[in-house]
């Protein structure tokens, strides 16, 4: 399976980070090695002074597409997720600088969590309008909903779609709100998919 991810897909998180909001969705991949194996803590590697958090819905893909119309994106995804998405900053911002690649920065071993379970997408009464928030050490740092999604979850399938096929257990990290930050040695991250608990992972 992989692991694609789309960044810059929520205006507060662009100006945050004083990016350029993009004409296009934003794509980058994690190798399966990134994910967080479960029921372990995240180590914060020796590279880097500065790792985030970014806290993502999850789309899991269900079956093989390519070139998928919007209309028929649907079809290709039952179950939603919650995830972090761990970003070393200081390694990204220097990359960014020499116009390099992130994935030093965004697809190291443990950068992926994957939460400890997946709900129907049956369970929501509009996938485009989901809550979703993280909590470190029981204060709310980031609040999202996906209506304020740049790409919508059907047009980000099917623009992927253009590009990479699609195959089944492959997770699509859709992009993540503002009030990303710094996680320190001993932080508990909880993640939560509207009321529901989807993960909590201890910082190391």
């Amino acid at each position: 399976m992989k692991i694609i991810c789309i960044g810059r897909n929520y205006t507060e998180h662009i100006a945050e980070l004083e990016n350029e909001k993009p004409e296009e969705p934003v794509i980058f991949l994690k190798p399966d090695t990134a994910i967080l194996l479960k029921k372990q803590p995240f180590f914060i590697p020796d590279f880097s002074e500065d790792v985030h958090y970014e806290v993502e819905v999850l789309v899991k893909i269900k079956k093989v597409g390519k070139h998928i119309q919007p209309r028929f994106a649907h079809k290709y995804y039952d179950e939603i997720g919650l995830g972090i998405d761990f970003t070393a900053r200081d390694l990204q911002k220097k990359l960014k600088e020499k116009a390099l690649p992130w994935e030093k920065a965004k697809a190291f071993d443990g950068a992926a969590v994957i939460g400890e379970k997946w709900m129907s997408k049956k369970s929501f009464q509009d996938i485009n309008n989901i809550n979703f928030s993280l909590l470190k050490n029981e204060e709310s740092v980031q609040q999202g909903n996906t209506s304020h999604m740049l790409w919508k979850i059907d047009e980000l399938i099917a623009y992927v779609s253009e590009y990479f096929t699609l195959k089944i257990g492959d997770v699509i990290f859709t992009g993540t709100p503002a009030g990303v930050g710094k996680v320190e040695t001993n932080d508990r991250l909880t993640g939560f998919l509207e009321k529901e608990k989807m993960f909590s992972i201890n910082i190391k």
